[in-house]
């Protein structure tokens, strides 16, 4: 099904590696360090010390559990002590879930032989966040059939492709590494298979939509089996390695070239004939409420995507007054200047330049946020193969040890016009996720914290500071109000149409009821809407609730600090304390808030 534009506008994100990763899940430092070794006898330093120590023996492990984990997280995995890891995927089987909640019960309880009293700030931070994400997971253990690793915009066969395409080769070891990978994909597919199957059995499996969506989109991608997208990039990386011979090059794109066709490319086909016979086993074509237990792993989805620990009656709440206002803003500025009407349709934007663009959004965005460590990007295009089902753009996510691997990926197919590119470029760039992943690299935080953090931090804070790109634009400044009223506005329908779908159990008529009170009445894109918010359920929470929650926090730093508020120190912050729950942001903020430049 293609996927309209109105759609996809909206599907902006910066791709993430929680599909291939496993999670916290703790790990055996416990066995050699039970609970009760962290004493008062231990000196201030030797007990934070010791806390380090814990946090960086989870974090081998954890990190280290899949290869493309380990990859995209660090450049130089032996600079952390990581010098032997088994080359994997991951595994998805009853033994590994097993594992996983042991490990979790087993960090639980590691947690709790600390004082946080005896920790410095930023541990005391990250104590936090790791408890109440182990606690978290630990209590969602029982929804594991719920989760869903097939997504037709996020699921593995959905960014497997980018993520291999954009496997760094430092060195000839990660060649290895990368084939090694590929090697494995068919018996990965099959567990994900396997998978599916008992959720099938469950009475869990996915609408027949989204089978047939996947599909799709799997035959998309080996249409072409000769120029296939993994064989142009292979390729590419391989010949600007300079420490190879050319037999050594050649060997190598032969190697790929099997690979290719006859593992990756027999492991899609081995999907697409495994969904065909299972895509009639879904007997719920509507949204999460209508499962058992639906709604109860709809609110862990929601605070897990999101970062908020409100209700879900408290979000829809939210949603509804920041609507509100929102509209209420454009018919004041309307009001006011009544030819914004046609100019928000009329208007020209000449800047289409990428490039320029960011460069321009750096300048501009240097009174209202700290500067940045030196840094690069590049900017890239979605392959023809990809773009129907992926997003108008995405940052792909950098190693903690080397801030310099920025890439910007933009879907040629997405027809960006007027002021899209320029606010997409700020989500994606700066001072979006380019810049919030810069900053949080520089900070010093320990390596386990780049394995932490509910999305919603990330997507929030990117909305959060798109909305504040409009005003960076060269534009009159109550049009650019206008628009960006107009934006938030169209995300929160969206947020609203999520819950109402997930939680309240709204039919497809039902939501297109709610977007007719707003004047949006295409029955046809409508439909659509529908399928993709069953898809990817709390998909676009992640974007609006996280964005409600940052100006939410703004809120109260002003209300904190009165005249001595700015948006500087505000952002200056928000970046010390890096991604965490919203509750722990509110909590740590004047702290961190106290300690910045008074600009």
């Amino acid at each position: 099904m293609k996927k309209s534009q109105l759609l996809r506008r909206l599907a902006v994100f910066c791709l993430s590696l929680a599909l291939l990763a496993a999670g916290i899940r703790g790990g055996t430092y416990l066995k050699d360090h039970p609970p009760g070794i962290f004493t008062s006898a231990q000196g201030q330093e030797e007990y934070q010390k010791s806390f380090d120590e814990y946090l960086n023996s989870l974090f081998r492990q954890e990190v280290a559990s899949t290869t493309i984990n380990l990859h995209y997280t660090l450049k130089s995995p032996e600079n952390y002590g990581i010098t032997e890891y088994e080359v994997t995927y991951g595994d998805i089987d009853e033994e590994s879930r097993q594992a996983s909640v042991a490990a979790l019960e087993n960090t639980q309880s590691a947690l709790k032989s600390f004082k946080t009293k005896r920790l410095t700030l930023d541990q005391r931070l990250t104590y936090d966040i790791l408890k109440e994400e182990t606690d978290a997971e630990l209590s969602a253990s029982k929804f594991y059939f719920y989760e869903e690793l097939l997504r037709p915009s996020t699921g593995i066969q959905a960014e497997l492709p980018v993520l291999m395409a954009e496997y760094a080769f430092y060195d000839e070891g990660d060649v290895l590494d990368y084939l090694n990978l590929l090697n494995q994909t068919r018996d990965y597919f099959r567990q994900i298979l396997l998978f599916e199957m008992e959720k099938a059995n469950k009475g869990l499996f996915m609408s027949q939509f989204a089978a047939e969506d996947i599909i799709s989109q799997c035959q998309n991608f080996i249409a072409n089996k000769d120029k296939n997208y993994l064989l142009d990039t292979f390729d590419n990386k391989i010949e600007a390695m300079t420490d190879l011979t050319d037999q050594q090059k050649q060997s190598y794109r032969e190697q790929n070239q099997r690979a290719v066709t006859e593992v990756v490319i027999p492991a899609y086909e081995m999907m697409i004939q495994g969904l065909e016979k299972l895509k009639k086993s879904g007997d719920n074509q509507q949204g999460l409420s209508h499962l058992p237990q639906g709604k109860e792993y709809y609110e862990y989805l929601v605070a897990a995507c999101t970062g908020s620990e409100r209700s879900i009656d408290e979000l829809k709440e939210a949603t509804a007054h920041q609507r509100a206002e929102d509209m209420s803003e454009a018919a004041r500025l309307i009001a006011k200047k009544p030819e914004l009407l046609s100019q928000a349709t009329s208007y020209a934007f000449a800047q289409q330049d990428p490039t320029a663009i960011l460069t321009e959004l750096q300048e501009k965005m240097k009174a209202d946020f700290p500067t940045p460590p030196d840094t690069s990007f590049t900017i890239k295009y979605v392959h023809p193969s990809l773009e129907e089902y992926m997003a108008p753009a995405f940052y792909l996510a950098i190693p903690i040890d080397d801030i310099s691997q920025n890439s910007i990926h933009i879907n040629g197919s997405n027809n960006y016009q007027k002021l899209k590119l320029y606010t997409t470029l700020a989500h994606e760039g700066f001072p979006g996720h380019l810049y919030q992943n810069v900053m949080e690299r520089s900070q010093g935080f320990s390596p386990v914290r780049s394995l932490l953090g509910a999305s919603g931090y990330s997507e929030g804070w990117a909305t959060y500071v798109e909305m504040i790109s409009y005003s960076y634009a060269d534009l009159d400044a109550d049009l650019s109000a206008l628009l960006m009223r107009d934006q938030s506005a169209l995300l929160s329908l969206y947020a609203t149409a999520d819950m109402g779908i997930h939680y309240d159990g709204w039919s497809q008529e039902d939501m297109i009821k709610f977007f007719a009170e707003y004047q949006i009445t295409d029955k046809e894109v409508l439909a659509e809407v529908y399928q993709m918010i069953v898809e990817e359920p709390a998909h676009y929470l992640k974007y609006y609730i996280g964005y409600l929650e940052f100006l939410n926090l703004k809120e109260q730093a002003k209300n904190m600090y009165g005249k001595d508020y700015s948006d500087y120190r505000f952002h200056e912050a928000l970046m010390k304390m890096g991604p965490a729950p919203f509750s722990l942001l509110e909590k740590y903020l004047p702290e961190y808030y106290d300690k910045g430049e008074k600009k």
